[in-house]
């Protein structure tokens, strides 16, 4: 099994800048991709970025440019720095894990706001 723990989100301003984190633990050598979810209020909740054990990366096109998706083996961390923050970008943010032979491991999500 695979267990997943955020830290990172709070209040910003737009315009502002906050790096999530997310550390795995348990069945490291399981984990085929790791990413980021959110899901605002009244929404379904959207795969936001993901990086693969190969380093592949994926960003949903309303953060590219914006959001970075890395990932330290070393510390089986896996990190989402999010900059120039909009309002829209409000919303639960949470931990995904792509775990061999074919289950999802999640974390229990952070709340991120960006509001003035």
């Amino acid at each position: 099994q695979v267990h997943l723990v955020e830290s990172g989100g709070g209040l910003v301003q737009p315009g502002g800048s906050l790096r999530l984190s997310c550390v795995a633990s348990g069945s490291i050598s399981s984990i085929n991709a790791m990413g980021w979810y959110r899901q605002a209020p009244g929404k379904q909740r959207e795969l936001v970025a993901r990086i693969t054990t190969g380093g592949s990366t994926y960003y949903t096109d309303s953060v590219k440019g914006r959001f970075t998706i890395t990932r330290d083996n070393a510390k089986n961390t896996v990190y989402l720095q999010m900059n120039s923050l909009k309002p829209e970008d409000t919303a639960v943010y949470s931990c995904n894990a792509v775990v061999l032979p074919g289950y999802n491991a999640w974390g229990q999500g952070t709340q991120v706001t960006v509001s003035s």
